[in-house]
């Protein structure tokens, strides 16, 4: 038997050209009109029944920019109508937000009343508001301070009035109070730290009180800011307290006032701001300069941080037998959100 080698007959099959030319222009057809009308989805439709990741990705991407064309179109549409109108169109809705929803508060202060006037006359601060002393203020920090804690607490003493920086070196407050009062010093600040990172202030008011507790988050130094201006000179600034409406807010934001020299140097053209929003307090320190009759330019000089009030004490600091006007307890919940404190 010879051993020969079958060639293998390759039939090419010639399908019909014309449902192929159908099928291609139902497809052309169908990609034009998503093109025109953007992704539509039926109205039952859910991402989340799509099992491939990457798919269920991309189609939530799709959804999303679809809802955001429909939210742009009605908007656009809502412009035309109210400018075809004209002054007949009706008032703009006020967006529902949390501030503006805030519950009134029994302890909002009322500056005409008598009894927060004798208060104010009568309190540990009343001796600094009718300038019969001056703001003089110690800066230190906890024991082994890093790098990042040192150079806040110096741009805090270039920021502040009469403001020195002292190094702990293992002293317990309680031994570092009397020698700040017998110096002449009103405040002493302390800035704790936690893994390389300032994360509480202690500011207590010499020599009677109160001591205030605050948690610290957000801090930018001078350094991590972006368009910021030269360092701030030595002028005494503007004070700017926002927002401190109730009992608690109104102390606290005379603590603040009391920081810097009741009269400030109009010609330095710097501002510190507190604002208390949600019972946080943002911090921030600008100049400005008068461009012309309407508009002013700002500059922010740093440093940035924020403010959370944990615990407000009578007199000075006091571990153990210390009385506290306020403490923030952590679990105990209001019966709505928009309840604050200050």
């Amino acid at each position: 038997k010879k051993k020969g080698k079958t060639k293998k007959l390759k039939q090419k099959i010639k399908p019909d050209e014309a449902p192929v030319q159908e099928m291609e222009q139902a497809e052309i057809e169908v990609t034009e009109n998503k093109s025109e009308s953007g992704a539509c989805f039926p109205p039952t439709f859910s991402v989340s029944e799509i099992k491939n990741k990457q798919r269920r990705h991309a189609m939530f991407l799709k959804l999303k920019e679809e809802k955001r064309k429909q939210k742009l179109e009605l908007k656009k549409k809502k412009k035309k109508e109210r400018k075809a109108l004209g002054d007949q169109a009706p008032p703009k809705e006020v967006p529902k937000t949390i501030e503006n929803q805030r519950i009134y508060d029994e302890t909002t202060v009322n500056p005409e009343d008598e009894e927060v006037a004798f208060d104010e006359g009568t309190d540990e601060f009343s001796a600094y508001f009718n300038r019969l002393t001056n703001p003089k203020v110690l800066i230190t920090t906890s024991d082994r301070p890093r790098g990042r804690t040192v150079r806040f607490c110096e741009q805090l003493a270039t920021m502040i009035p009469h403001a020195h920086v002292y190094y702990r070196r293992g002293l317990a407050l309680k031994r570092v109070i009397p020698q700040c009062i017998s110096r002449g010093f009103t405040y002493l600040m302390v800035i704790n730290e936690d893994r390389k990172v300032p994360n509480g202030l202690v500011l207590c008011h010499l020599p009677d009180g109160p001591t205030a507790h605050f948690k610290v988050s957000s801090v930018r130094l001078r350094k991590e800011m972006k368009r910021r201006g030269k360092d701030p000179t030595e002028h005494v600034p503007e004070v700017i307290l926002n927002n401190f409406t109730t009992r608690l807010g109104h102390s606290i934001g005379r603590m603040f006032a009391a920081l810097f020299p009741h009269d400030p140097q109009f010609v330095g053209r710097q501002v510190a701001t507190f604002h208390n929003q949600r019972d946080f307090i943002f911090f921030r320190f600008h100049r400005y300069i008068f461009k012309n009759e309407k508009k002013v330019g700002i500059q922010e000089l740093g440093p940035r941080f924020t403010l959370k009030l944990r615990s407000l004490q009578k007199g000075t600091f006091d571990s153990k037998f210390g009385e506290y006007e306020w403490v923030h307890k952590r679990h105990e919940m209001d019966s709505s959100r928009r309840k604050f404190h200050l």
